[in-house]
């Protein structure tokens, strides 16, 4: 089984003039239920499928796996997401060994930006950039999952 360790924060600081790539994202969810989501993403005229399983006690380890797919199946696969759809433009940012992953969303979650770091163990180290914020790994309001059902900008 493949493993995803990541932690996640909120961005507190200025960090697009360090980011090294951007993209737009978009996806839905055909399967958002607690312990498992079945996500549909388009990036860079791609699609994703990709199913993911439930967080361990700390949140930051959790099962994952992604199949790229021709882009019209993604499509027609995001016919049969749930309702309410995540927008946003994901930033890579190096720091030391790691690149972070920073996403700033639209839509009903405008005014959202988040940072993930993968590790490939919970305890391995990494350097913060000076953007980095509260860590908010494991607090399943800012899983993308559930952004979608409960927007960021209802809170």
């Amino acid at each position: 089984m493949a493993q995803e360790i990541e932690r996640k924060f909120l961005v507190s600081g200025e960090f697009k003039s360090q980011a090294f790539a951007h993209d737009r994202i978009t996806q839905g969810y055909i399967c958002a239920s607690s312990g498992r989501t079945v996500r549909v993403r388009i990036r860079e005229g791609k699609g994703y499928l990709t199913i993911k399983g439930a967080s361990n006690a700390s949140g930051a380890s959790r099962y994952e796996w992604e199949k790229e797919l021709p882009l019209s199946e993604a499509v027609e696969l995001m016919k049969l997401c749930e309702a309410g759809m995540i927008d946003k433009t994901r930033y890579l940012v190096r720091s030391g060994r790691h690149v972070f992953e920073v996403d700033e969303f639209h839509g009903d979650n405008e005014g959202l930006i988040l940072a993930e770091v993968e590790l490939g163990s919970e305890e391995e180290a990494f350097v913060k950039p000076a953007f980095i914020g509260e860590e908010v790994t494991g607090d399943i309001r800012y899983y993308n999952s559930q952004l979608m059902k409960n927007p960021y900008r209802s809170w």
